[in-house]
């Protein structure tokens, strides 16, 4: 395992980077969606559920100001593209998707035990004169 001076409590660690990276909701299902090929506005936002023009647009202008995609526009048509820094990412993502593979279950029952949990602990309020 490498060996990095500094710590990652410290604000210029560059692990601290990386976190903020990657925490956006929306910056790794990106990078991994681009991983396959480039692709155009549009068919991103067709490809992963949920997310907004607006978002994409938005996430999208963050990852290349982290310089990990670029934009290249030709003849009128846009494409947005992983830069060979953005592809150095490709793979702990891939990690992180088959680590969800494998344990996203088991967070997920978890979180419904919790949730059962706090649900018959919670005493039962009484009824309140109008």
């Amino acid at each position: 395992m490498r060996e990095y001076s500094g710590s990652v409590f410290l604000a210029d660690c560059p692990a601290r980077l990386a976190i903020e990276i990657i925490a956006d909701k929306w910056a790794v299902v990106v990078l991994f969606a681009l991983s396959r090929e480039p692709c155009r506005h549009g068919e991103l936002v067709d490809l992963i559920g949920g997310i907004s023009r607006k978002v994409l647009t938005q996430t999208l202008r963050r990852l290349q100001g982290y310089g990990l995609v670029d934009r290249h526009a030709e003849a009128g048509k846009v494409e947005y593209v992983l830069t060979d820094l953005g592809r150095t990412l490709v793979r702990p993502i891939a990690v992180l998707t088959e680590w969800a593979h494998e344990h996203g279950a088991a967070v997920v029952e978890f979180q419904e035990s919790e949730t059962d949990q706090v649900s018959s602990a919670s005493p039962a309020r009484p009824a309140t004169a109008v």
